[in-house]
């Protein structure tokens, strides 16, 4: 069983998408569920989805460690010419991970109390994100 999920971001931050999977798979049995997002500047996370001041500090602390080419700290990068966010975009992307999988029990994903799906969008403006997803019965 397959499927794509089209999200649409905002711009940077973190977009919880768990009840999209858990509709898909609703009635799927037990297997493994993959999901896959299909771009190079942002990324699959499962984090806290209770508070909400975890998606932002996560924010803050990528856009610290990785800042746009106008900070005068990333003057040695030189893909520059698709705007500032752009290279520091696909370097948080090759940090964190463009996969995940997630094992399923009855049509259930086995995802802790408070944890969520998400899409972390690493690129200042609005995007249309695809997250391809498999699930592969046992």
């Amino acid at each position: 069983m397959q499927t794509v999920f089209s999200l649409s971001t905002r711009g940077p931050g973190l977009l919880e998408f768990t009840q999209d999977v858990v509709s898909w798979l609703d009635g799927a049995g037990d297997g493994l569920v993959t999901l896959f997002v299909r771009h190079t500047s942002c990324s699959l996370l499962i984090q806290e989805n209770a508070d909400p001041e975890v998606q932002t500090d996560l924010q803050n602390y990528f856009a610290r460690l990785v800042p746009p080419t106008t900070d005068p700290s990333m003057a040695y990068l030189t893909h520059t010419y698709e705007g500032p966010d752009d290279m520091p975009a696909h370097i948080k992307a090759s940090l964190l991970p463009v996969s995940l999988q997630i094992p399923v029990r009855e049509g259930q994903m086995a995802l802790g109390t408070w944890q969520g799906i998400y899409l972390f969008e690493h690129r200042d403006r609005p995007h249309q994100r695809q997250v391809a997803a498999l699930f592969q019965a046992s």
